[in-house]
């Protein structure tokens, strides 16, 4: 919102809120939006400290982030065991060649 009315500004394009009264024109205006702006970027800094300080509380209690696994990673490594190339592992599972090619390299 800020960015749109900085642009706006760049035009010589005045904003005016008729709900709260408030109006980029002139220089009280350019004020308002430059106190709007930082408190805009404070509050979006603060946001990403508390997203992260609970991101790392969180690894601390062990607990893991992203998509549970779905692939029987036992029943690839036992189909190499076998013989079985990467194609027919990853047709028998019914699973992505590269599925199966990642699980190899994480073995």
């Amino acid at each position: 919102m800020i960015q749109l009315i900085k642009e706006f500004d760049t035009q010589g394009v005045a904003v005016r809120f008729i709900d709260d009264g408030i109006s980029t024109d002139g220089e009280m205006g350019k004020m308002v939006v430059t106190i709007l702006s930082a408190v805009a970027q404070a509050e979006r800094q603060r946001i990403l400290e508390r997203t992260n300080e609970g991101r790392q509380e969180a690894k601390q209690k062990g607990i893991r982030f992203g998509r549970k696994r779905t692939v029987n990673r036992e029943q690839v490594l036992a189909l190499r065991q076998e013989g079985l190339g990467a194609s027919e592992i990853a047709r028998r599972l019914n699973i992505a060649r590269s599925t199966v090619y990642k699980i190899f390299g994480d073995a």
